[in-house]
């Protein structure tokens, strides 16, 4: 006759028998869940493909970065002296871009605040479209928009050197209309560019746009030596204002054959 605790004695075996079957267990039901799981996402991703809507990241990057915006806290990098006392600034507005670019603004105003003239200096960043004609952002600036078609109107000479004058196509020489201006720089990339409705005669506009890029002046290049080293030698070119626009550094039209970088 056996005693109780032999009865109730468990042999290492059994012990072992029930681990193994809980373990076997614990696998299964962990890889019928990875199963279930893994079908849930395929169906999924098949589903999103069907309907086209499979998310792209880049595109989303893309249109998340804001445009141009105003830098309030920058401070002015340029300046241009008075033209004559009846001019007044208008203002000086900074525009950044997300991707590095920068716009100068400075507009006049004349009598009741009508627009009078506008210089931009635009150092370009890596939002800066090649395939994008520059005289197409030169009309919006004119305030004309930008599906406007502009045609040469002469050179000037200034102390960044040559620098080529727009009209809509189809203006008369001796109307009173505003002259827009640019000139692009390779190194440093930048381009400026504006307008001016100053001057009763063709020659008096130009003189008045030339002597604006005379007086244009560099207050802080930043960590720009490039940009220094470009105000730096136009200033040794720099000329004496002449309202009269004097013929000899005033090119007419007839000779605007432009070549290369303007």
């Amino acid at each position: 006759m056996q005693s109780p605790e032999a009865r109730t004695a468990v042999s290492p075996t059994q012990i072992h028998l029930a681990l193994a079957a809980f373990a076997d267990e614990v696998v299964g039901t962990l890889a019928r869940l990875i199963a279930y799981v893994g079908a849930l996402a395929l169906f999924a991703i098949l589903a999103l493909a069907a309907l086209d809507q499979l998310p792209d990241w880049r595109d989303d990057d893309a249109a998340d970065k804001p445009g141009w915006s105003t830098a309030d806290r920058s401070h002015p990098a340029f300046a241009v002296s008075r033209l004559d006392s009846s001019d007044k600034t208008a203002s000086y507005t900074i525009l950044r871009h997300p991707e590095g670019g920068r716009r100068d603004v400075l507009r006049w105003a004349g009598e009741a605040g009508k627009p009078l003239a506008e210089l931009e200096i635009y150092r370009e960043g890596g939002e800066f479209d090649v395939a994008r004609p520059a005289t197409t952002d030169l009309a919006v600036q004119m305030g004309l928009g930008a599906a406007t078609a502009l045609e040469q109107a002469g050179l000037i000479d200034t102390k960044f050197g040559p620098v080529a004058l727009f009209r809509p196509v189809g203006a008369a020489e001796g109307m009173r209309a505003c002259l827009g201006y640019l000139k692009r720089s390779e190194e440093p990339a930048l381009q400026i560019s504006g307008f001016s409705c100053q001057g009763d005669t063709m020659p008096a506009r130009r003189a008045a746009i030339a002597c604006t890029l005379n007086r244009l002046t560099l207050l802080a290049s930043g960590n720009e030596p490039k940009l220094a080293e470009l105000f730096a030698h136009a200033e040794l070119k720099r000329r004496a204002c002449d309202s009269q626009g004097s013929p000899d550094w005033l090119l007419g039209a007839a000779n605007a054959q432009l070549r290369g970088p303007l």
